[in-house]
């Protein structure tokens, strides 16, 4: 289009070199890529193989729900970091020379739409898992008898694609991603805002996002309120203890860590949308919210995966040693939350229960 080519003459990078407003160490910034893509990739390999442990385990029971959505998230965060990581080492090592390594900018469109598609689908996915587990807990037997497997896959399905299709909107609409004023990272266009469809991108991600953030805040909220009527009401059952306490736990983990880290992004990307050229935002604010969104790929795994019934009961261990009291009896971690959302109905299922209780009965007509 004579658009583009009217603000890139030479390629998409030469408008970018003379830039000097946004300069960072290159070997800080190099040791802080190296560290982000080697911690995500390592939690998230941590997380896959736990999930696909536990999806063999209850494949055919309730949980396979929750199974299938944590597994799409920490896949899609781990390959967010294998590409976004990889490239962003690979651009810190050629000294960010970009017209000399991406003269066509084919690179840089794929770390842009990389970078699109592994920020918005785990924000989908979140939400996506907080309306299971809401569906869960307020109408157990409804989520178990007709969110399926299959239904799961086809939505897993679904927010892949929209997410790509997301992504691939500025190449469908021959706009290419632009090298950023750090010239580290690409993205749609921040700077040079000329026309509507440079501000729709940037908007339209935003809002997407926040979208995302606040159906996963008002169903977890829903679920977290639900769970502590319940609690209150029968205070006399240990097991229902158990289960409200680790689930309150890991929403208030959930909601806390896709807030704080995504919400600086997207606000700083919705700043730059409304205003254009006359937006207050720095290249340095904006690095420094996009760090802040890397590091909930980071924090994913650890959130919904590792923060269960075994790491907590450990630290629950370890403090107590420490203050030298014991607080909460070590029996109200014996039931696992998701196990216990759907209490009968997961407990119909299991065959091996039908056959015990069908040899008592008989036992004791004989």
């Amino acid at each position: 289009m004579s658009m583009n080519s009217s603000r890139q003459p030479v390629s998409p990078a030469a408008g970018l070199i003379a830039n000097t407003t946004c300069q960072t160490e290159n070997r800080l910034s190099v040791f802080f890529s190296i560290i982000f893509m080697t911690v995500g990739i390592l939690s998230n390999s941590l997380a896959i193989a736990i999930l696909m442990k536990a999806y063999q385990r209850f494949r055919q029971k309730s949980k396979a729900s929750f199974l299938l959505l944590a597994s799409g998230l920490v896949i899609t965060d781990f390959f967010g970091h294998l590409i976004n990581g990889g490239i962003a080492v690979f651009v810190y090592a050629s000294d960010k020379d970009w017209i000399r390594f991406d003269q066509s900018n084919i690179l840089c469109s794929i770390f842009g739409i990389s970078m699109v598609f592994s920020g918005l689908c785990p924000l989908f996915l979140g939400s996506a898992m907080a309306i299971e587990r809401c569906i869960g807990v307020t109408n157990p037997i409804f989520h178990s008898t007709k969110i399926t497997s299959k239904h799961v896959k086809m939505i897993l399905s679904g927010v892949c694609m929209f997410a790509v299709f997301v992504a691939l909107l500025p190449i469908l609409g021959h706009r290419d991603y632009q090298i950023q004023a750090s010239r580290t990272w690409c993205f749609y266009n921040t700077e040079n805002i000329e026309d509507w469809e440079d501000r729709f991108y940037l908007l339209f991600f935003s809002l997407l996002g926040l979208l995302a953030l606040g159906v996963s805040f008002s169903c977890n909220a829903v679920t977290g309120v639900t769970l502590l009527r319940v609690k209150f009401r029968s205070q006399q059952h240990r097991q229902g203890r158990s289960h409200h306490l680790e689930m309150v736990i890991q929403l208030l983990a959930i909601m806390c860590v896709s807030c704080v880290c995504w919400s600086p992004f997207l606000v700083t990307m919705a700043n730059i949308a409304i205003n254009g050229n006359n937006s207050p935002v720095t290249c340095e604010t904006t690095l420094f919210a996009l760090r802040m969104a890397t590091w909930n790929q980071i924090l994913d795994p650890w959130v919904y995966i590792l923060l269960r019934k075994a790491v907590l009961r450990n630290l629950y261990k370890l403090a107590s040693r420490c203050c030298g009291v014991n607080i909460i009896s070590l029996h109200i971690w014996e039931l696992s939350s998701i196990k216990n959302s759907l209490k009968v109905a997961a407990i119909s299922e299991s065959p091996a229960v039908e056959k015990e209780s069908q040899q008592a009965s008989s036992e004791a007509g004989l």
